[in-house]
């Protein structure tokens, strides 16, 4: 499991250093908010290739398209700095961390079988994705602060549950199975995150 959360870990810097780089340099942002949905087709593609193909490639290809994909993100999500103020996103990313380590824990120490959490975790995400496509169009605040909370309660949910599968499976994993690993607690932490930061920010 050490190097699940080593590349786990390893991604999230990159994203930060990413999102920090590219909303302090306007050309860059200009060009990432211009290509947005190219890139986010991108990121797509690469998750396709890491859940579908990991175990088939190289550890080094895995963890050089896992970093990839991890900037990537990065620019994607370099927008949270225009639309939140500083404080609010790092009392977001702090109360994050706080709550994946406790529940990441949590899947890791406890004797309970987190099994049966899998389906009502799956139509928690469903529900939340249903929320989310049809409030492009409505545009509800309403619908937003309850996919937030529903956002905040599954991925946290996520946290633990995949943890403990992963620990389960973690001595037959090869390297490229720990990036694997990684991708999903890395997803789990930034869903995680992102719902606490709509839930919590200060808009500027």
């Amino acid at each position: 499991m050490s190097r699940v959360f080593m590349w786990m870990t390893a991604g999230l810097g990159v994203t930060a250093a990413t999102a920090v780089f590219t909303a302090s340099t306007p050309a860059v942002f200009s060009a990432a908010m211009t290509w947005s949905l190219p890139l986010i087709l991108l990121q797509l593609g690469l998750v396709l290739v890491l859940s579908g193909l990991a175990p088939r490639l190289s550890a080094a290809v895995a963890g050089a398209l896992f970093l990839v994909y991890s900037a990537l993100t990065g620019l994607t999500l370099s927008w949270i700095f225009y639309r939140y103020h500083l404080g609010s996103v790092a009392t977001a990313f702090a109360i994050s961390g706080g709550t994946f380590g406790a529940l990441s824990l949590y899947g890791t120490v406890t004797k309970k079988d987190l099994s049966a959490w899998g389906t009502f975790l799956f139509m928690g995400l469903v529900g939340i994705l249903i929320a989310g496509v049809v409030n492009i169009f409505v545009r509800s605040e309403a619908i937003s602060f309850v996919s937030s909370c529903a956002g905040v309660l599954v991925f946290a949910g996520l946290t633990a549950y995949d943890t403990q599968k992963l620990r389960q499976y973690h001595a037959a994993m090869g390297a490229s199975g720990a990036v694997r690993g990684a991708l999903v607690l890395y997803l789990d932490f930034l869903n995680l995150f992102l719902s606490i930061l709509r839930l919590m920010g200060r808009r500027r």
